[in-house]
């Protein structure tokens, strides 16, 4: 009996690509790294740590 139900209704699968939201994270951590002049290093660990560095740069602008 469940093969007959199968048969009737087959599997769907759906597709989800999230390029567009991952290439602007991408472009938005280059710019990052450009506009605080970071070097290599300091760059890579950007990845793991780019709130720490957008809210050091931002401070220092308003004090």
């Amino acid at each position: 009996m469940e093969t007959d139900t199968r048969a009737k209704h087959p599997q769907t699968i759906q597709i989800q690509q999230h390029t567009f939201m991952g290439m602007v994270w991408c472009a938005a951590w280059l710019f990052t790294i450009g506009y605080l002049h970071l070097s290599f290093w300091r760059g890579i660990l950007a990845i793991f740590l780019w709130p720490y560095y957008i809210g050091a740069h931002l401070s220092a602008i308003t004090h």
